[in-house]
């Protein structure tokens, strides 16, 4: 590893993953361990959206179990890493946007702490969330974490988390779920571009036509994805981390940067 951190996205999945091991968790944690420890992580979940970009800034985010219909032991999950509310202040310093610093209200949601678990099972390192705002394009999206490309040279670790597909209408929940053609396609489409280092596509992913809506009926999931591509730097290459697609129609397509 060089001094530079990577930028990671991962494709987070179900929350039972938290409780149940599997070769997309295996993945995680080994990519956790090939990493240089940074001072802190900014986490881009899909589970956070807001009107305008906020970002935490306490000193002990709380852990936000933001589902329901779980099983308890998954709500009994804590994920105690501290805050960094010098990082929170960095992020407003860097974003041409307005930041709202947020101290109360969030803290550190199910598509971060089911993925930080593996990558930092001690939860030893600082944690800040960053907001998606929900009235943004992607491409606004995409511009903005431009911004953020400072924080790779300053021991800053990016990790954004969501799926490349992800319709929960249409999911089949037995084992051997076979994945939609449709949900094949576009997550192909997908890696076929970050390979060849065409972002442009993938921002403008609603012109792949139908494949397309059907893996993302809503943007929230899909939107991280394109905060790690934008930290994308000249000499850069995508790696694959692991892929595959369960229920169906969620990708837990992952892929990090170095």
């Amino acid at each position: 590893m060089t001094a530079r951190q990577p930028a990671i996205f991962v494709g987070h999945g179900s929350p039972m993953y938290a409780l149940e091991p599997n070769r997309y968790t295996a993945a995680w944690a080994n990519l956790g361990k090939s990493l240089k420890r940074p001072d802190a992580i900014l986490m881009i979940s899909a589970h956070w959206v807001t009107r305008g970009v906020w970002v935490t800034a306490m000193p002990k985010p709380k852990t936000i179990h933001d589902f329901g219909g779980f099983p308890q032991a998954l709500f009994e999950i804590e994920y105690p890493a501290p805050g960094s509310p010098a990082l929170a202040d960095r992020i407003q310093e860097l974003l041409s946007t307005p930041v709202v610093l947020e101290e109360h209200e969030w803290g550190i949601d199910h598509g971060a702490w089911s993925v930080l678990k593996y990558l930092f099972p001690k939860a030893d390192v600082p944690i800040v969330q960053l907001s998606l705002n929900g009235a943004m394009s992607a491409q606004s999206h995409y511009d903005l974490a431009k911004q953020l490309q400072a924080l790779r040279d300053e021991n800053i670790l990016i990790v954004s988390s969501g799926n490349v597909v992800h319709n929960l209408r249409t999911i089949h929940w037995q084992d051997d779920a076979q994945p939609y053609p449709w949900a094949q396609s576009f997550n192909q489409f997908f890696i076929s571009h970050i390979q060849a280092r065409q972002h442009q596509p993938l921002i403008d992913w609603e012109q792949f036509g139908e494949a397309a809506h059907l893996s993302i009926p809503t943007p929230e999931h899909y939107w991280p994805a394109l905060y790690t591509l934008a930290l994308q730097a000249e000499q850069e290459q995508v790696e694959l981390l692991v892929d595959g697609i369960e229920m169906s129609s969620i990708s837990m397509l992952s892929f990090y940067l170095q």
